[in-house]
């Protein structure tokens, strides 16, 4: 295990979660090691000779085994401390990146100081674009999110392309949006310190839209750069815990509602929590019909 280097310019933090072998992927896709970039593995629920392969494959990482899982946003925060680096690269470990995606994501940032934090172009494993930049989400957003029925079935439909239309855009020119996927979010360190890192209430999920609400509220921008690309497979981590992930889903999408909200929208509190309930309901139905 490497110590994280001073003179780092990109610390890259990956929280993991019993994904080892898409983890040694998208360690591998970094390329060799480097002395701009550190590398830092939070690895919850860790598994001792997963672990130890690791370690021995890409000695030039910082692994941190954590017993627990105190979810994303913990972890994010934990790693960050690792390192000093003024940009802070989160990786999902189910992601395969490219030796220059630091390098150019970095110099990207140099060139755009009032960016708090910017996201690339991701792709699905089969090629085609994830919505990874999209606005905050509304009331619409429980029918017609990234994940709804409607978005799958219905793409192009009027309420999907107001919530995912950022990344739906053909052009490659940087955009300002709402907010960009965790997945793959580089961080200005200052940024980052300003507003206290992530919020951990968030176990998982809409930590990140929650992240970059808080950037905007501090006066910071929250930029999608699709001239970059990073390929993502997304859901590998809860696919180990298929209920529970569903369940922090639900809870992280009524804190984000509940945090965000003046006084009068609380008083819709109560159908909020219905509307998530009867959501979850309905997906947990679905989940156990594809188990069977």
């Amino acid at each position: 295990m490497s110590a994280p280097s001073a003179a780092a310019r990109v610390a890259v933090v990956i929280v993991n979660y019993q994904s080892y072998e898409d983890l040694q992927d998208c360690l591998a896709s970094l390329g060799p090691p480097d002395p701009a970039v550190t590398v830092c593995v939070v690895d919850h629920a860790s598994r001792r000779e997963a672990a130890d392969e690791i370690e021995r494959a890409f000695p030039h990482a910082h692994l941190l085994r954590q017993q627990s899982n105190d979810g994303f946003a913990a972890g994010v925060n934990r790693g960050s401390r690792e390192s000093t680096a003024p940009y802070v690269l989160l990786l999902n470990p189910d992601c395969v990146a490219s030796a220059d995606t630091c390098q150019h994501l970095a110099a990207w940032m140099d060139a755009h100081p009032r960016v708090g934090a910017a996201g690339p172009r991701i792709l699905n494993g089969d090629g085609t674009v994830q919505a990874s930049a999209r606005r905050f989400p509304d009331f619409t957003t429980a029918i017609a999110g990234r994940s709804s029925w409607l978005t799958r079935v219905f793409p192009r439909n009027p309420l999907s392309r107001h919530n995912l239309a950022p990344s739906r855009a053909r052009s490659d020119a940087p955009r300002t949006v709402d907010w960009v996927s965790g997945a793959v979010m580089i961080i200005r360190r200052e940024a980052f310190d300003a507003i206290g890192g992530f919020d951990t209430g968030f176990f998982l999920y809409w930590e990140d839209a929650d992240f970059c609400r808080r950037l905007e509220h501090a006066g910071w921008q929250t930029m999608y750069v699709p001239e970059l690309t990073v390929r993502h497979a997304g859901g590998r981590s809860s696919r180990h815990a298929a209920d529970a992930s569903l369940v922090a889903f639900h809870r992280s999408a009524f804190r984000l509602f509940w945090k965000h909200s003046n006084a009068a929208t609380k008083l819709l509190a109560p159908l909020v929590l219905a509307g998530l309930r009867g959501r979850l309901a309905l997906m947990r139905r679905v989940v156990r019909r594809r188990g069977h």
